[in-house]
């Protein structure tokens, strides 16, 4: 059961989500639905990009590293921070692209392109935590 949970404190401008979701499109929606609930509400192109990266570190933890524990969004003033638990403790690592699309090998490139910093930590229930934070 995907299991939400949303905060905001309008003292502070900070709204947080954290939610659980089973499929990266799940995990997108997600991502859209607590984008459209911000006042003032982002840009396109700042929408766009939360939820590509929110697509692509979900996408990576179901793929590589056996599920998601955890996904948090976090919006600032100044930034949206998106951070996806994991069961593994190792590290994601950059692999060469696939050029024929069949295998991928984008996901990092992109996510470390579009966020303006990226930090990968032992989560305290196991496993690790990837955060990434995009500008407002």
């Amino acid at each position: 059961m995907n299991r939400t949970q949303t905060t905001c404190d309008r003292s502070t401008g900070v709204a947080e989500k954290t939610t659980r979701p089973h499929t990266a499109a799940e995990a997108r929606d997600t991502a859209r639905e607590f984008l459209s609930d911000l006042a003032p509400a982002p840009t396109q192109e700042t929408t766009e990009n939360v939820v590509l990266v929110v697509s692509e570190l979900v996408t990576n933890a179901l793929r590589h590293a056996g599920g998601i524990t955890k996904l948090g969004l976090t919006a600032n003033p100044h930034t949206v921070e998106i951070t996806v638990q994991d069961p593994s403790p190792s590290r994601p690592r950059p692999r060469h692209p696939d050029i024929t699309g069949y295998e991928g090998g984008y996901g990092l490139t992109l996510v470390n392109f579009l966020a303006r910093f990226v930090t990968v930590t032992a989560s305290p229930e196991g496993g690790k935590k990837i955060c990434a934070a995009v500008s407002l």
